[in-house]
């Protein structure tokens, strides 16, 4: 770990769900921390903080203008065009332009700004659904394995832009010195916008907000084949980030996940006792179906051995009991609750 001191730290898209626990935590450890977004509810939460808040759009070259130049060592990037807030439904529309103009070009961008004013890293995400096709219970699934993903749905082009930005970027540390980072995400869990998402355009209620709807309400919660998944809080992937950003070795690709599988009827079971008020759901598992999903775990070792990852809410109870103390505090809760998506 090196020496904060006067160094700046950047991260792009803090309006967002990871975007803004990730700049509480920056805030939290001390560190000079610039955010930028398009929400003025979120400015008035960051400079209530201390932070400097920034507008900025990644697909306008000249914002990059407003960034500090002097002292930055590292800009995490967060921000980006995602399915699950797209209106598109691709069988009317088609928005692949939409995912290159905002991830690929404002990944460029952002590149171009950091070589100019030599900072050294740049922090961004990818899908894992980039090795969908290769998605496995045992082996873990490795952070190099070649990409293997479906190329029909609302996510191929998203992921196609996601992978290309994760290429330029590796780019710009073989011919230009740098050590930028990419975080393979699984589904993130945590207080925020995510009560319901967009497939092709159509707002459906997720499934972790089923289970909690229902635990609170004492209705039956209903689990239908087995699933295993690697997923993980949201507060770990803000650690993650700080991880990195400080850290000598961090370069290249890295599964940030739990780094253990958790059943859906775990899930279901967890929800219950949390959320349960006087009357607790019963959790009914038909173990005689088949579920259409694909049960995966990652291996986070070189996460561990680069930067000393270690995700404090492996155990799904323990994550949920977090999430509900969140929901009681209702600082984030407040600041997404006028957001669908």
């Amino acid at each position: 770990m090196g020496d904060n001191l006067n160094k700046k730290y950047i991260i792009i898209g803090a309006s967002s769900f990871i975007g803004v626990y990730t700049a509480t935590y920056f805030k939290e450890q001390g560190l000079d921390v610039y955010v930028t977004g398009r929400n003025n509810k979120f400015k008035d939460y960051y400079e209530k903080l201390g932070i400097n808040y920034i507008n900025l759009d990644l697909t306008r070259e000249s914002d990059f203008e407003k960034l500090p130049k002097d002292n930055v060592c590292c800009v995490c990037l967060i921000s980006g065009a995602l399915p699950a807030s797209e209106d598109a439904d691709l069988a009317d529309h088609e928005n692949a332009d939409t995912y290159i103009k905002v991830n690929v070009l404002g990944t460029c961008s952002l590149l171009e700004y950091c070589r100019k004013n030599n900072v050294k890293r740049i922090i961004s995400t990818a899908s894992f659904a980039d090795l969908g096709n290769s998605l496995r219970l045992d082996p873990p699934v490795l952070d190099d394995e070649e990409r293997n993903f479906s190329f029909t749905g609302d996510h191929c082009v998203y992921v196609i832009s996601k992978n290309t930005s994760s290429d330029i970027m590796r780019y710009y540390n073989e011919q230009h010195g740098m050590k930028n980072v990419t975080f393979r995400l699984p589904p993130v869990y945590g207080v925020g916008p995510h009560g319901s998402l967009k497939v092709n355009g159509k707002i459906r209620k997720s499934g972790l907000q089923i289970f909690i709807d229902n635990a609170v309400e004492g209705k039956d919660i209903e689990v239908y084949g087995y699933l295993a998944r690697d997923v993980v809080y949201v507060k770990d992937v803000a650690k993650a980030f700080y991880q990195a950003a400080v850290s000598d070795k961090a370069c290249g690709v890295y599964n940030i996940t739990s780094g253990v599988a958790t059943t859906l009827e775990d899930m279901a079971k967890s929800c219950a006792d949390v959320f349960g008020e006087e009357k607790k759901s019963k959790v009914i598992y038909h173990d005689e179906m088949e579920n259409s999903g694909k049960s995966y775990l990652f291996s986070i070792k070189k996460a561990k051995d680069d930067f000393g990852y270690s995700p404090e809410f492996c155990d799904f109870h323990l994550m949920m009991e977090d999430y509900k103390k969140e929901l009681d505090r209702g600082v984030f809760g407040e600041l997404f609750k006028d957001r669908e998506v």
